[in-house]
């Protein structure tokens, strides 16, 4: 099984906040594991590894998902780092998730596999669905999915809207505007650290 499903606050206090994991917070200070306390200088691969980490863990992706992101983005003109993490955000998951219609990743995850999501007026079921500037994301006509879209969307605590996407609460229609750029990218980390450790593979 490739997907993580244990705890998540668990990975919360190693990695750093990770806002498409999970919206809860640790009341605990230290990291997580038996030798959370020690306080020992991390070694560069083990630098590179945790932002690795970050970065799977908080758009849920397997090993595999993720070092096929890397090479794609290797062959697109531009910061390698920067376009992994565009091509990251614009995936269907996580699009939902920044228009606030989910609370997290794996809920906007779920949302498109239970089919209340439809792009461009036609229903899709695959997550890593690349969503493209003029793609229109709605709600299935249907008063179950609408409910459950309104009570995410209406729940307090969830990250801003990127200037690339826009939301019509009314009508429950969120529109892709432009590809994110780096400073609306809501997860705290250094993207470079992820190239450099696929590249020493």
């Amino acid at each position: 099984m490739s997907r993580y499903r244990g705890p998540r606050i668990r990975i919360c206090r190693r990695l750093g906040d990770l806002p498409g994991l999970t919206r809860k917070r640790s009341k605990k200070q230290t990291l997580a594991g038996e030798h959370g306390q020690q306080s020992r200088k991390p070694s560069e691969y083990a630098l590179r590894l945790e932002e690795k980490q970050k970065i799977r863990f908080n758009y849920g992706l397997s090993e595999k998902q993720l070092a096929k992101y890397i090479k794609t983005a290797k062959k697109v003109q531009g910061s390698t780092g920067l376009i992994l993490l565009q091509i990251l955000e614009m995936r269907l998951d996580n699009t939902i998730f920044r228009l606030g219609m989910a609370p997290t990743i794996p809920a906007a995850r779920q949302l498109v596999n239970h089919g209340h999501i439809l792009v461009n007026n036609k229903s899709l079921s695959i997550c890593s669905y690349q969503c493209k500037p003029g793609d229109i994301i709605n709600v299935k006509e249907k008063e179950g999915s609408k409910r459950i879209i309104n009570s995410y969307i209406n729940c307090p605590g969830l990250t801003s809207m990127p200037s690339h996407l826009h939301l019509d609460k009314n009508r429950l229609t969120g529109k892709v505007n432009g590809i994110i750029e780096r400073e609306w990218v809501a997860l705290e980390l250094n993207e470079l650290l992820v190239v450099e450790y696929y590249s020493r593979k």
